[in-house]
């Protein structure tokens, strides 16, 4: 018999490009969703501007990230989806480089990441602070 739990957490961002680690928040629905087993975590943020990324934080790797999105996606006026902040374009862009999922492999109720792997958000979008992101478990 398979488990399928979800639950939707909600963030605030803020006013400027972000990448929020995620991995605690999941780790902790794990321990209720997982119940000791084995399976795959999801997670999917459903929106337009933003995406889930694995990598390493708390060392540069997230600004690093963030910086080289703005050397690919500008925020500048060369983008033809014009309304928002200057360059707001770009942000409709990202999640064809940073897609908005993730699946991840669950073993004893517990994610499977490399050492340095965190779930993150990656958000470039300011004008839009509010953010979902939908964890689901299947065992």
């Amino acid at each position: 018999m398979s488990v399928f739990t979800t639950r939707v957490l909600r963030l605030t961002t803020g006013t400027s490009e972000t990448v929020t680690d995620l991995t605690g928040e999941c780790e902790r629905f794990l321990r209720e969703a997982a119940g000791g087993g084995d399976g795959l975590l999801n997670v999917f943020v459903p929106h337009a501007t933003a995406g889930i990324a694995l990598i390493e934080t708390g060392a540069g790797s997230d600004d690093d990230l963030l910086a080289a999105l703005h050397m690919l996606l500008p925020a500048d006026d060369r983008w033809q989806h014009r309304h928002g902040s200057p360059g707001h374009g770009r942000d409709h862009v990202l999640p064809a480089l940073v897609p908005p999922h993730a699946t991840l492999p669950v073993v004893a109720g517990r994610l499977e990441l490399g050492t340095w792997q965190s779930v993150c958000l990656v958000d470039t979008n300011k004008d839009n602070p509010d953010r979902q992101v939908r964890l689901s478990f299947l065992g």
